[in-house]
């Protein structure tokens, strides 16, 4: 028993201390199912596959319900509804590009070439094309033509892009606001303002403002403009010495000293410590100084502002406020000078120094002075500075010639207007044709209204009743006829105008003339020949016994459109007649053989469909042409009918017949 013990206790011994290899533990089971045996038939496997896809559509795995909510797109917020009154945004710069921008460079390339009618047309056919023109194109035109003055094609040019849909931007509206100013339509430009600050859906710039205060000034609403101008503070604007200087000179033109050195004490203090370096102000400040009888006070800034060493910087139009300053006060030979140096100092595009106004200025200080040839030899000289004189400096300079008994020379500056390009208006020739008066020229006078005319140029009743007076005082009464039959259907005439040519006819025995004036008028529009008109031509025919006339002829006139209107009946029965033959011819009484109940009753509904017809503004012609054609081609497709089919057939063609007659 021992020795068992023994021998146990070093088998253990062994045992415990023998080196054994290392083990690794099992990892812990899984939960999926592990299928460890094949089915035993193909039904069970079957089965086992109809139970896996039952369970799966009952209950999806997570993973097919986390890529389901992947793929489902998030439900985006509805947008807001769009008002559809509310004003459209103008297009970017960006949109300028490609083919848009090659139809801007072509039409910049007609407006280069003075071709503007050519260039609003092809804006006009371009707006419904596949290649729509930008705001920038349309804009684009219609500042060029506001630069020669076309008011009323600008303004069909907007409204037709307008009703086409183009949104118009801020230089839009700016255009809009100098054209109504320069018509003196002051009521429509503050209408187009108000307009832009409520409903435009952009701000206005300074730009626009300029225009505005100035169109005002220029229209003498200064105190309409001083409002404006407070209303462009509050909407944070800074304070613009351009605009102070419109209204500094509005000042001046109601010569209101006061007003001017408060608007520039205004500026002073708004620009705090800072000195007024535009010297666009300086011009009109000095108009106050003179204003004052303050001479000394106004050379003085004078010599500040162009001093050597000043600081302020001079423009075109700084310079020439300056220079109508002195020219309009009594310092035309420092004017001079100063006019002088600008020529000298202008060199473009570096410095422009020169403009048009600055030889206009000139040009009337020296015709001020009595110096003809010397404005005529300056503004003969503009395009050494390449400027170009435009209508209005033609007009001014051949006013002042034709004022001081220079019609020679105003003449030949009309004459060379076509050399520079400039079409001369109606002012040009009124006052070309009125000088012609003056000096006993009727004849010439005459040619310049004609010549108006065929320039297409307006001409208002009051030009004409000065021609007219001018050719029947020297005694041209058949002339100022052919005038008066020539503007008769462009004009509106009055009473007085008509009374005015009827007594030059009376007074030289025409009194047929004055017969064939109310012939027409009475054909024409009878509500000119008034009660007052009548009279005075019966008091007229009265003296020479022929008043009946004018009642014999009102008789012939209303018997002629008795006449006539019997004839339009005529023909609008025989139009019927012709209809209802046309009609009858539909319907042959062999189509439907003896039933001539039924053929009866479909003649009355084709008569009255014919009636119906003739009444229409169809001539007689194209209704028999018609209605002959329409036989030929159902009679013969009748006859066909017939030949082809039976009775019963050609039952059913009389009815679809009968049924397009009804029709």
């Amino acid at each position: 028993m021992a020795l068992s013990k023994l021998s146990l206790f070093n088998h253990l011994t062994k045992t415990l201390t023998k080196p054994r290899p290392l083990r690794f533990h099992a990892p812990p089971p899984t939960f999926l199912p592990i299928r460890l045996f094949s089915f035993a038939t193909p039904e069970e496997a079957a089965a086992e596959r109809r139970k896996r896809k039952r369970r799966l559509r009952i209950e999806p795995p997570l993973s097919a319900l986390r890529h389901q909510q992947q793929q489902q797109p998030r439900p985006s917020p509805s947008p807001a509804p769009q008002n559809p009154n509310a004003p459209k945004l103008p297009e970017p710069v960006s949109a300028l590009s490609g083919n848009r921008l090659n139809l801007h460079n072509r039409i910049l390339k007609l407006i280069r070439e003075n071709d503007l009618e050519e260039a609003a047309l092809l804006t006009r056919h371009s707006i419904y094309s596949n290649c729509r023109p930008t705001i920038y194109t349309c804009n684009s035109v219609m500042a060029a033509q506001l630069r020669q003055l076309k008011y009323s094609e600008l303004l069909s040019l907007h409204r037709f892009i307008t009703q086409a849909g183009v949104a118009a931007n801020v230089v839009t509206y700016n255009l809009l606001l100098t054209v109504y100013l320069d018509c003196r339509k002051t009521d429509l430009a503050l209408e187009q303002y108000k307009q832009l600050i409520n409903d435009a859906p952009f701000n206005p710039s300074t730009t626009t403002y300029r225009i505005l205060i100035k169109g005002l000034v220029d229209n003498q609403q200064v105190e309409k403009a001083l409002e404006i101008k407070d209303e462009m503070e509050t909407k944070g604007f800074k304070p613009d010495p351009t605009i102070y200087s419109y209204l500094m000179l509005g000042q001046a033109k109601n010569s209101n000293a006061e007003g001017v050195f408060e608007l520039y004490e205004e500026l002073n203090q708004k620009m705090g410590s800072e000195e007024i370096l535009d010297g666009v102000v300086y011009g009109n400040l000095m108009k106050g100084y003179f204003l004052k009888g303050m001479e000394t006070e106004a050379m003085e800034c004078y010599k500040r502002v162009l001093g050597e060493g000043s600081p302020i910087k001079m423009s075109a139009v700084a310079y020439n406020y300056i220079l109508e300053a002195l020219s309009k006060n009594g310092k035309f030979e420092e004017a001079l000078n100063l006019f002088q140096r600008m020529k000298d100092e202008h060199n473009p595009p570096r410095k422009l120094s020169v403009n048009l106004g600055s030889y206009n200025i000139i040009v009337d200080g020296y015709c001020a002075e009595k110096r003809f040839s010397d404005a005529i030899e300056v503004f003969n000289s503009m395009g050494e500075k390449r400027c170009s004189p435009d209508t209005l400096s033609y007009n001014v300079l051949i006013d002042q010639l034709c004022s001081n008994d220079k019609l020679a020379e105003a003449e030949e500056l009309y004459k060379g207007m076509g050399d520079k390009k400039v079409s001369p208006d109606e002012y040009t020739f009124v006052t070309l044709m009125d000088t012609c008066f003056k000096e006993n020229r009727p004849d010439d006078a005459a040619q310049y209204f004609r010549a108006m005319v065929e320039a297409k140029l307006r001409p208002n009743l009051a030009v004409y009743s000065r021609l007219v007076e001018g050719l029947v005082k020297v005694g041209k009464v058949d002339e100022a006829k052919s005038f008066f039959d020539l503007m008769v259907p462009k004009l509106r005439m009055n009473d007085d105008a008509y009374k005015f040519i009827m007594n030059a006819l009376f007074e030289v025995r025409k009194h047929d003339e004055v017969l064939k004036i109310v012939d027409g008028m009475l054909r024409e529009d009878p509500n000119d020949f008034t009660e007052e008109v009548e009279e005075f031509v019966r008091e007229g025919l009265r003296k020479e016994g022929r008043e009946d006339e004018v009642t014999n002829l009102k008789s012939d006139i209303e018997r002629e459109k008795a006449e006539a209107a019997a004839k339009a009946a005529e023909e609008a029965e025989r139009a019927k007649a012709s209809a209802r033959a046309a009609v009858a011819s539909l319907l042959p009484s062999k189509l439907f053989g003896n039933k001539d109940s039924e053929n009866k009753d479909v003649e009355e509904e084709s008569s009255e469909a014919s009636e119906d017809a003739a009444t229409t503004s169809f001539s007689e012609k194209t209704e028999m042409q018609a209605g002959e054609g329409i036989a030929d081609e159902t009679s013969a497709g009748i006859t066909s009918s017939n030949n082809d089919v039976g009775q019963e057939s050609a039952e059913s063609v009389g009815n679809s017949v009968s049924e397009q007659v009804t029709v």
